[in-house]
């Protein structure tokens, strides 16, 4: 679970994402150089990529700990591999 600094965090990168996509919006609608637009994509990806990483921090250090502690280790170690191997996709 995030702390309210990490959501804070969260939500500023969010809104900043959010801006990008308007942004690649506009650029497609101003025929812009379409590697351009590639690379802000790619960049939006990865602003992303850095909230994701933050979330399974988050989870990885409250919710799998407390599992682990509460003898449900493979339940746990389990889900967050099926979410690292459906982000690493």
């Amino acid at each position: 679970m995030l702390n309210e600094r990490e959501i804070t965090d969260v939500k500023k990168r969010l809104r900043r994402i959010g801006g990008q996509i308007n942004g690649i919006e506009k650029m497609i609608d101003d025929r812009r150089y379409c590697v351009d637009v590639l690379q802000q994509i790619m960049a939006a990806r990865a602003a992303l990529n850095q909230v994701a990483l933050v979330m399974i921090e988050s989870h990885t250090k409250s919710c799998v700990v407390n599992a682990i502690m509460e003898n449900r280790t493979e339940e746990a170690v389990d889900e967050l591999m099926g979410v690292l191997s459906k982000f690493t996709k």
